[in-house]
């Protein structure tokens, strides 16, 4: 073994020696009545400063130290060994500590755009297994929320958590009236914690951002300052669930468990209980016969909905939280879980993300450059495209709907997603705030297409592309002062709606003319095809009623969506919709300015 020099037990102490200041300045930060706090500060930081001192040590030695060659073949080897080691050293950390660590390792193992392979893979467990609570403390915490024992209340509950996440876990019960029901119960020391592992955390990612400035993660310190009261507070999730049910209730494929109020508090939610798969489990869906094509095809309409439309955005769906089921009529059905987080987005951000995306999809470089300042991302536009497409820049220019992502172009984007770091880095600190958010249920969602070995396809785009279409339209409608001006966005809206249609139904006809011609080359039906052309009074009808037959299907396609879209134009009254807040967070619906009222 080598000997450690006096630099790395420099580093070292260094790191080490923060544990114990951090405690101390969190017991003095919270006040006299917290100085209890203090031991439990020192433990818990004093544990995570060993650990981040140990992986900054693990560099220095390996990567850092002057003996290795750069441009070597063994230094890529070498450094894939260092990040998995630090991965594991971060994973176990998370898992002794527990609450808020838990949720940090949640969201860095869905930042594949910015870490390499190595801890995504590695935090990722922490998706589905999460430290999990006793039976016993989890009565307890029952016990001070519903004044109650928890057999009293129901008549059965399950001594295994169903699913165990950073901040709670569920378990199955059957209610006294005889209701299967959901409890999320948040894990009992978690809220204590949060005030101390914040502030602590904060301490040292100031230090490791000191040490490393190419590492300055202030940016996620304080987006989880913000969202974590709002994630611990379970009523206020509950709300946000009903929220949710009756703003997306036209979609029938949709499911958000009901609240029971009667037993729910801030730190217990009672929910129906709801049986699905996880959405990135491809056995699941084999087994209950579900198109993972049309589970993700629903998850990205859904999504495109709340970002582009609504500006009221899920935020946390990893797996866990997205469940599957198969209908009564045989389609698939989405569970929506956990909705403690969601991101709100104001009308400009809206308008500026869904024109941004728009430009991304039509190749438009100079208006990519234009709403990426908006953003606030300045002259990172064509870095930040790269980062929410997950695609090259050479890809985004040449059409990413026309193109399908390869490995080649997958490693292409890893390997500069590790060369330009701090950039990225840099780009994540500029954005506004309210991207943030977007960005991490961007990563999520690409995460679940990515297991099920399904990406964008031509048809997702389009999805997009209305939403986006849609929000842009609906904020023009918003700032329109006379009849004519919404008239006309009116019907600019629906002449882009129909080019999309008209588009949509063309390639819908080519995806399944090419399915015909590889049906027609199967065994059987290709004889049949080759009797029937070799019959010389026969070719030449048989080639006009196959052309004729696929022109027609196309016309078909275009009529039916050019029906839809005009001749009801004067009896179904555009709907748009502007979404607020009131004073409580709670989401207003206005209807703004349309053709019948001629008012607001």
């Amino acid at each position: 073994m080598k000997a450690i020099g006096y630099r790395t037990i420099k580093w070292l102490g260094l790191f080490c020696g923060t544990a114990a200041a951090a405690g101390v300045a969190t017991g003095v930060v919270l006040g006299a009545d917290d100085f209890s706090s203090i031991p439990v500060g020192v433990l818990r930081f004093g544990r995570a400063a060993c650990y981040v001192g140990l992986i900054a040590v693990d560099y220095q030695k390996s990567l850092h130290s002057g003996n290795v060659d750069k441009d070597s073949a063994n230094y890529l080897q070498l450094k894939s060994e260092v990040h998995q080691r630090s991965a594991e050293k971060l994973l176990k950390l998370c898992c002794i500590n527990g609450g808020t660590f838990v949720k940090i390792g949640q969201h860095l193992g869905s930042l594949e755009y910015l870490l390499p392979p190595e801890y995504v893979k590695t935090l990722q467990v922490l998706h589905s297994k999460a430290p999990k609570s006793d039976i016993e403390s989890v009565k307890s915490v029952l016990r001070q929320e519903l004044h109650a024992d928890p057999d009293e209340l129901f008549t059965s509950f399950s001594a295994e958590p169903v699913g165990a996440a950073s901040l709670a876990q569920v378990h199955v019960a059957t209610t006294q009236d005889g209701r299967k029901v959901a409890v999320k119960v948040q894990h009992r020391t978690v809220k204590e914690h949060a005030a101390i592992d914040m502030k602590g955390m904060e301490f040292l990612v100031s230090a490791v951002s000191y040490f490393f400035p190419d590492f300055n993660f202030d940016w996620l310190v304080e987006e989880t300052k913000i969202n974590l009261p709002l994630e611990l507070d379970f009523e206020h999730e509950g709300r946000n669930a009903e929220q949710v049910a009756e703003m997306f209730k036209q979609f029938p494929w949709l499911k958000v468990p009901s609240i029971d109020w009667t037993l729910s508090t801030k730190r217990v939610l009672t929910m129906e209980y709801c049986e699905g798969g996880q959405v990135n489990d491809p056995v699941y869906m084999k087994a209950h016969n579900l198109a993972p094509e049309q589970v993700a095809e629903r998850l990205g309409l859904l999504y495109s909905e709340m970002i582009f439309c609504r500006g009221y955005v899920h935020s946390d769906p990893h797996p866990g939280n997205v469940l599957v089921n198969r209908r009564p009529r045989g389609d698939a059905q989405i569970i929506l879980l956990d909705h403690g987080l969601y991101a709100r987005v104001s009308d400009n951000i809206r308008e500026s993300y869904s024109k941004f995306w728009l430009a991304i999809l039509g190749q438009d470089v100079d208006g990519i450059a234009k709403y990426g300042r908006e953003l606030g991302v300045g002259d990172l536009a064509g870095l930040f495209a790269c980062m929410v497409t997950a695609r090259s820049w050479d890809s985004i220019t040449r059409g990413i709907d026309k193109h399908s992502i390869n490995d080649a172009e997958r490693n292409e984007v890893s390997n500069y997603a590790t060369k330009l770091l701090p950039e990225i880095i840099a780009t994540l600190g500029r954005v506004n705030r309210q991207m943030l958010l977007l960005l991490k249920t961007n990563d999520l969602l690409r995460g679940i297409e990515y297991s099920l070995n399904i990406q964008h396809s031509r048809k997702s785009f389009l999805t997009m592309s209305r939403c986006c279409v849609r929000a842009v339209y609906d904020r023009q409608m918003l700032l329109c002062s006379s009849s004519f001006c919404r008239l006309l966005t009116s019907v600019n809206l629906r002449a882009a709606l129909l080019r999309i249609d008209v588009y949509t139904s063309y390639i819908s006809c080519m995806t399944n003319i090419h399915k015909l011609f590889a049906w027609s080359r199967q065994s059987t039906v290709a004889e049949a095809f080759r009797w029937v052309s070799e019959v010389p009074g026969l070719r030449l009808p048989f080639a006009a009623s196959t052309w004729l037959f696929c022109q027609a299907w196309l016309c078909v396609g275009v009529l039916k969506n050019a029906f839809v879209t005009v001749v009801f134009f004067g009896r179904q009254r555009p709907n748009y919709l502007h979404t607020s807040f009131d004073e409580n967070g709670r989401v207003v619906f206005k209807e703004s300015r349309t053709l019948k009222d001629g008012h607001a």
